[in-house]
C-alpha cells in the first residue's frame, strides 16, 4: 500500500518512531491531542498511514470547494458547517451504525491554541455509537507518535477524563505553551452542581 510507505517515510525524514500496533477494533473515535501546530495534520496522517489506519476527519466546509475539495475528500475529510454544529454528534453516531469500519479523528481542542475546556463532542459521538475512544498523540518533545491506550465510554465522564488526563499527561505538544488539559465542560457543570 502505497500510503503506508508514504507514512514511513514522512516519520524518517523527521525521525520520528511510532509506538504501538494498529488497532483491531474496526470503529472507533481517535482523540488527536495535542493539537498546537499545523504541523498535527501532516504527522497525524503519516502516523495513520504508518499504522494503516484509514481515518476521517473534520474541516471547515470552506476547505472542501474547488479546486482542492476532491483531494481534501481523498485524505478522509468531512466537511463540516460550523455555524451549524448541533446536529453533528446525531449524524455521526448514525455513521458509525451505518459502516463496517470508521475511525474518526477529532482535535478535541477545536483550535491551535490554548482553551478552558475541550470539545466535548469525540466522547458524546463514542457514547451514542457505541465505539471506544483510541488515544492518539504526536509527542513533539521525543519526536514519538502513535495510538496508545482505549477508553469504552462509561457515561461517567469524571472518571473516563481521569484515564485520558493520565494519558496525555507526560506528552508534549510542538508549542507546549498552548497545550489545553483534557478536560470537558460536563466535568465542571457536575462539580458545581454536587
Amino acid at each position: 500500500m502505497l500510503s503506508y510507505w508514504i507514512g514511513r517515510f514522512w516519520l524518517w525524514l523527521f525521525g520520528w518512531n511510532i509506538c504501538g500496533e494498529a488497532s483491531t477494533y474496526r470503529k472507533f473515535v481517535l482523540i488527536a491531542a495535542p493539537h498546537t501546530s499545523n504541523w498535527d495534520f501532516p504527522f497525524m496522517l503519516a502516523t495513520a498511514y504508518a499504522l494503516r489506519v484509514r481515518i476521517s476527519w473534520f474541516g471547515k466546509h470552506t476547505l472542501f470547494i474547488p479546486p482542492w475539495g476532491w483531494f481534501m475528500r481523498k485524505l478522509g475529510g468531512i466537511p463540516v458547517d460550523r455555524r451549524a454544529p448541533q446536529t453533528l454528534v446525531m449524524q455521526m453516531a448514525e455513521k458509525f451504525r451505518n459502516s463496517d469500519a470508521l475511525v474518526l479523528a477529532v482535535p478535541p481542542e477545536g483550535t491551535r491554541s490554548k482553551v478552558d475546556v475541550w470539545k466535548s463532542g469525540f466522547y458524546h459521538i463514542a457514547s451514542q455509537s457505541g465505539v471506544p475512544i483510541g488515544l492518539g498523540y504526536l509527542d513533539y518533545q521525543r519526536k514519538l507518535c502513535g495510538l496508545g491506550m482505549f477508553v469504552i465510554p462509561t457515561g461517567n465522564v469524571k472518571e473516563d477524563m481521569n484515564k485520558i488526563r493520565d494519558f496525555y499527561r507526560n506528552i508534549r505538544g510542538k508549542h507546549p505553551e498552548m497545550e489545553s488539559e483534557p478536560r470537558l465542560r460536563e466535568e465542571l457543570d457536575w462539580q458545581s452542581s454536587a
